[in-house]
């Protein structure tokens, strides 16, 4: 059961509403008494259904809960979607690029509302477990660094992410130091891959990731690294991933 609703992010978009998405369980209002967990996704747009997807196809994971059952609450927000907004939001670190310019990040001030006003708003409206053991993070692409981000920062909150085609490019040795100094728990279990066909479209990129992988591994993470053969950098690729990274996060 999938509902939307519009949301404000005051210290980045000001007044400015947009969509939030929400999936229940089938048999969320079954029993009255059971909580669930949560699984909080970047580019909420692009997660559920094709129809509301920026290019048409979607991660389909309202069609995949449906056919797997699975007992989740999973959570989306629409990405900043004025100029480079998106850039600006999912990046923790700031940066520049030749087609992009100057990107100031703005990743830390989304996490913060991620977690200090729509996780609360969650925790309140719905019957979730709330604690860290039971919250997760996944994206992809700038969504894939910002799981990253989420789930070594803000340990604290997630214990479980699937960073997919994460961009690592950006800055690489400032992301690496962020995780450096980041205080991970030894139950912290991370999924990260990338697709073969894509490993072209940024110089280094195979350095970049077995750099991070084994930085997560260094931490303590339990971590699962994967090269997809095949795998592109669009919804389509990453769907096909889902049944694979929800098995290694025990979904």
């Amino acid at each position: 059961m999938l509902k939307k609703w519009e949301v404000t992010l005051p210290g980045l978009t000001g007044k400015r509403p947009r969509q939030a998405y929400i999936w229940l369980p089938d048999c969320y209002d079954e029993d009255e008494d059971r909580r669930y967990p949560v699984l909080y996704m970047f580019d909420g747009h692009n997660t559920f259904v094709d129809g509301e997807a920026t290019y048409g196809k979607s991660w389909g994971m309202a069609s995949y809960l449906t056919w797997t059952r699975k007992n989740i609450i999973v959570v989306g927000v629409e990405c900043n979607t004025r100029g480079n907004g998106r850039l600006r939001e999912y990046t923790p670190v700031s940066f520049e690029d030749d087609k992009y310019g100057k990107i100031r990040a703005k990743g830390h001030k989304y996490m913060e509302w991620l977690v200090n006003d729509l996780k609360p708003c969650i925790d309140e409206n719905y019957r979730t477990l709330s604690d860290r053991e039971h919250t997760y993070v996944a994206g992809s692409s700038m969504g894939g660094l910002m799981s990253v981000y989420a789930s070594t920062v803000y340990n604290h909150v997630f214990s479980r992410a699937a960073c997919l085609s994460p961009s690592l490019w950006v800055e690489p040795e400032k992301v690496l130091k962020l995780v450096e100094k980041s205080e991970i728990g030894s139950d912290t279990v991370i999924y990260m891959d990338y697709g073969s066909d894509e490993l072209s479209n940024h110089g280094f990129m195979l350095e970049h990731m077995t750099n991070m992988g084994a930085m997560l591994l260094s931490k303590g993470v339990n971590l699962t690294f994967r090269i997809v053969p095949g795998g592109d950098h669009s919804e389509a690729s990453w769907e096909k991933q889902l049944p694979i990274f929800m098995e290694c996060l025990g979904i």
